[in-house]
């Protein structure tokens, strides 16, 4: 594989050397989840008045916590009011690590238990509880909340999750929670520093002097001062002026941080919660995603078809409807196959995460995982179409790699793409997987640029779509003839060479077409004579008959070059030499009689030929000379001995 560009080893070297990673809280209202992140921080993520005043988080804040391993922790404080659900799931998207917060004198209670299942449903593998106002319970009433929260977690994705009990106020346990903290981030799984930037925007706001500044979760890879970007689906271009983690000015931003971007040449209006910054040219918004749904266990009833929703994924958020794949229903538990319709577009790639709700009543109903962010239409109930997704879904990288190029050829790029990859992991897969793909591009003579690839399952089947049409109306054209020249049908392929000669003994032993040697036919083509067709051949073969040594030339009785060529393929006749044609059976013959005479007398000339036979010099040079090619005989001098054949 191709060594990484020195962007990507620059990256990976400042990922070790100043790991980040990002945790969310979650939780029921007032159960403490600011005060309990200020304790942490020393940072109050409530930055709006009307948050202070009213002593509720109403929308994201932020915050971040140094760790003595060197790694630093951006958190994400969500409201946990059900009206501000929406803001919530703009915040939980790209986080690491949950803490979700129960208030030890209430215990859990409903958004504690609709927070927990957005987190599952996010798949979430790093989290702690954090039993907060410890000091308002006694230990008692704390194991009992405890083994109630153990009970709530079963079957989650945080099910064996640490539960911490911490004052705030008093900061008692906050030492225990750190240390849980500092040990999952070293459980984390570090950011890939390939690929593309994405930067799912969930703030923008205007700095005096500066512009315009967007805040986000970054994936996937650096991004630079100076370096052109996309808002994406506006499709607005922009510059980074500045970048900002934790407070600090940077050159660059890395992969799994939190990040602030000051940018260029764009107003505040021209982007917003929702919007994915990126670099130009790849992202393509959507209005559609295949996707595997799981519905929540305690949804009222099952998902209906067409079941208008909303969806969340990243920061953005848009009306849908759904269309059930596979299910007449989707029952509350129940996973399904699903394609959803949004009403407005968004950018997503596939693996990404989403949640699915109720409008009115406001509820969580599901979520999942989007596995095709461009997919066609699809009818419901098509085993083709379930059987694909299940490969994109479970196959294997290289699986994947094929499939993807099922609809079509590729380049390199957009097929790592697809797979969420970069592209030198995609190149270097080629190789496992070479006789399942075709470059096409450079050396082939195609119009294709280079660098894209086809499956060589769809090359195949166009090829054989190709090579039936030009046999089909070959046959048409000449229906005497036995078959299609094989070298005229490789002068018209997309394949060339040995490429070309694999391709063709692929659709005989597939039985598309009959290999005849040089030629190739139609498997049901056969030749077939007109009535007056097959009166002129009568009359003729009759001809041959009556003179068999010195028969009569084919022109005589009015026998077409094409009808010729069905009599010999038919077996009736065999050319010798231009003019001169043998019916089979009196061909036979007078080779049988030739080898007697060599057997007997060691040899025969063409003179000895001619006076046994009773024939012309012309008749008897033009059978010697055939006799020869057969390698029935063999000339020496002016005489032929028994040759090989």
């Amino acid at each position: 594989m191709p060594p990484a560009s020195s962007q990507e080893q620059g990256a990976a070297a400042e990922a070790r050397s100043a790991r980040t990673i990002v945790a969310g809280t979650a939780g029921h209202v007032d159960h403490g989840k600011s005060t309990l992140v200020k304790a942490l921080t020393g940072t109050d993520p409530d930055r709006l008045n009307e948050e202070r005043e009213r002593a509720m988080t109403i929308d994201l804040g932020f915050a971040w916590l140094p760790l003595s391993n060197g790694t630093s922790v951006s958190i994400v404080d969500v409201p946990g009011h059900e009206r501000f659900i929406k803001n919530m799931l703009a915040g939980v998207g790209g986080i690491d690590v949950a803490i979700l917060v129960i208030a030890a004198d209430e215990g859990p209670m409903p958004q504690t238990t609709e927070h927990l299942a957005i987190l599952d449903l996010l798949d979430v593998q790093h989290g702690i509880v954090v039993l907060t106002k410890r000091d308002l319970v006694d230990d008692d009433w704390l194991e009992l909340v405890r083994e109630e929260t153990r009970e709530r977690l079963i079957g989650t994705s945080l099910a064996d999750a640490a539960i911490i009990a911490v004052d705030s106020l008093s900061r008692s346990g906050l030492d225990e929670l750190v240390a849980e903290i500092e040990r999952l981030a070293d459980e984390v799984p570090g950011q890939v520093t390939g690929g593309r930037p994405r930067l799912p925007v969930d703030r923008s706001f205007t700095v005096a002097g500066f512009g315009t500044v967007v805040t986000g979760t970054l994936t996937g890879s650096v991004l630079e001062i100076g370096q052109e970007v996309e808002i994406v689906p506006s499709g607005r271009r922009s510059r980074i002026r500045g970048l900002q983690s934790h407070g600090k000015k940077s050159d660059r931003a890395l992969p799994g941080s939190r990040t602030a971007v000051n940018l260029t040449g764009i107003e505040r209006d021209d982007i917003h919660r929702g919007d994915v910054l990126t670099t130009p040219g790849w992202l393509q918004p959507t209005t559609m995603l295949d996707a595997r749904l799981r519905v929540v266990a305690d949804a009222p009833e099952p998902l209906e078809q067409n079941e208008p929703i909303d969806i969340f994924i990243g920061a953005a958020e848009s009306p849908a409807h759904l269309t059930l794949l596979d299910n007449e229903r989707l029952a509350p538990g129940a996973e399904g196959w699903v394609q959803i319709r949004l009403d407005q577009p968004i950018a997503a790639v596939a693996g990404d995460h989403f949640i699915i709700r109720r409008a009115s009543p406001s509820q969580t109903l599901g979520g999942g995982r989007v596995i095709d962010p461009h997919p066609r239409r699809h009818r419901r109930f098509r085993t083709e179409v379930l059987h694909d997704l299940e490969t994109r879904a479970t196959g294997t990288p290289e699986e994947r790699f094929v499939q993807a190029l099922a609809e079509g050829p590729l380049e390199l790029r957009a097929i790592a793409e697809r797979l969420s990859i970069d592209v030198e992991t995609a190149r270097g897969m080629i190789g496992s997987i070479r006789d399942l793909v075709v470059p096409l591009g450079e050396g082939d003579n195609s119009a294709l640029p280079p660098n894209r690839y086809l499956a060589q399952a769809v090359f195949v089947d166009a090829q054989r779509g190709i090579v039936m049409g030009l046999l089909k109306e070959y046959h048409r054209r000449a229906p005497l003839r036995r078959g299609m020249p094989r070298e005229d049908i490789k002068s018209r392929l997309n394949a060339k060479g040995r490429a070309a000669d694999a391709l063709l003994a692929t659709l005989a032993a597939d039985g598309s077409v009959s290999d005849l040697g040089s030629l190739l036919a139609l498997p049901e083509h056969e030749i077939s004579l007109t009535a007056d067709q097959q009166r002129q051949v009568d009359a003729y073969r009759a001809a041959l008959t009556a003179e068999p040594i010195s028969p009569p030339a084919p022109d005589a009785f009015g026998i077409s070059p094409d009808l010729l060529a069905a009599m010999v393929e038919l077996g009736y006749a065999v050319r010798v030499a231009d003019g001169v044609v043998y019916g089979t059976g009196e061909l036979t013959a007078i080779e049988a009689r030739v080898k007697e005479m060599l057997d007997t007398n060691g040899s025969i000339t063409l003179a000895e030929f001619r006076d046994v036979f009773g024939t012309s010099r012309k008749y008897a040079q033009a059978v010697l000379e055939y006799l020869d090619r057969q390698r029935i005989t063999r000339r020496v001098g002016d005489a032929r001995v028994r040759g090989s054949g």
